[in-house]
């Protein structure tokens, strides 16, 4: 392309490869200026408007740089020219790309979807937006609240991470979680009386077995996913700690509403000891024996 145009204009190729190069850059801005004023007057968002102009502004930059490369460079290094500029952008670029396959992953493997509550390496949340290079998570627990609640915060996590944390799904499949609720009483107390108090509350709670076997995405999960044929009863283990005689119920509740259902259990156990003389809850103690 240099020795057409030095013959006809009468430069020689260091002239030729200037005036190209000036020509380049000037259509350059021209077409970057025309097209800014075309896309303005489409987007009125400035957040979409800012990112439009950066992602505009370095394609542009991107091919520029090439362009200027095949004038200034022969057609034996061109090759060579254009490798070393893909090996360095793979490298200065490599969390971008990182993310973007993670994109990739999350949107054809489907790890997880819109709605769903999920915990990648310390953070935990309901997916509310996914894109390009990030995922947007509506925080719940955390450090300030407890019992599976949001904290109000919004948390934008890369991609990428999917490839490099641990991932826990929630909800995928089947939105019930298994959830246990501690009742420390005393040794004094009738820990069977108490064992049936809180059989009978997480009974009253728990969501009912034969209507849950019966939900295809139960069935689906268990056959997708190899998962043996487990027990739905909610049940009481009894355990003895150094202040007492420790009882955990055990039920499953749906994974978007674990606080609720733990107050529900709470508040008719405390009824229900409120009656008994023989039912004291315990807390830490020390006993002295002379």
């Amino acid at each position: 392309m240099i020795e057409p145009i030095a013959d006809a204009l009468n430069l020689t190729p260091t002239q030729s490869q200037l005036l190209l190069t000036g020509v380049w850059l000037v259509s350059l801005g021209l077409i970057r200026w025309f097209v800014l004023v075309v896309v303005h007057r489409r987007i009125e968002d400035p957040a979409i408007w800012y990112r439009t102009q950066k992602l505009l502004s370095y394609t542009i930059t991107f091919v520029g740089i090439v362009v200027l490369a095949s004038i200034w460079i022969d057609g034996s290094g061109i090759a060579t020219y254009i490798g070393l500029l893909t090996a360095g952008l793979a490298i200065a670029l490599s969390d971008v790309l990182k993310n973007l396959a993670g994109w990739l992953f999350i949107v054809l493997r489907r790890p997880f979807r819109l709605g769903e509550r999920i915990q990648i390496g310390e953070h935990r949340g309901d997916v509310i937006d996914i894109r390009a290079f990030r995922f947007t998570l509506f925080e719940i627990a955390g450090e300030r609240v407890e019992a599976e609640q949001p904290t109000g915060r919004l948390m934008h996590v890369p991609n990428g991470l999917v490839f490099t944390e641990p991932l826990a799904n929630f909800t995928e499949g089947f939105e019930y979680v298994w959830h246990e609720i501690p009742v420390l009483i005393t040794f004094e107390s009738d820990w069977e009386a108490a064992e049936q108090i809180i059989s009978e509350a997480i009974e009253e709670l728990s969501p009912d077995e034969t209507e849950m076997r019966a939900m295809d995405e139960l069935r689906e999960t268990m056959i997708e996913y190899r998962i043996g044929d487990m027990s739905l009863d909610p049940k009481v283990y009894v355990t003895v700690r150094d202040s007492g005689v420790l009882l955990t119920g055990r039920l499953l509740a749906e994974a978007h509403i674990l606080r609720q259902v733990e107050q529900d259990v709470w508040k008719a156990l405390l009824k229900a000891f409120a009656q008994r003389d023989d039912i004291n809850l315990a807390y830490p103690t020390e006993r002295r024996v002379s």
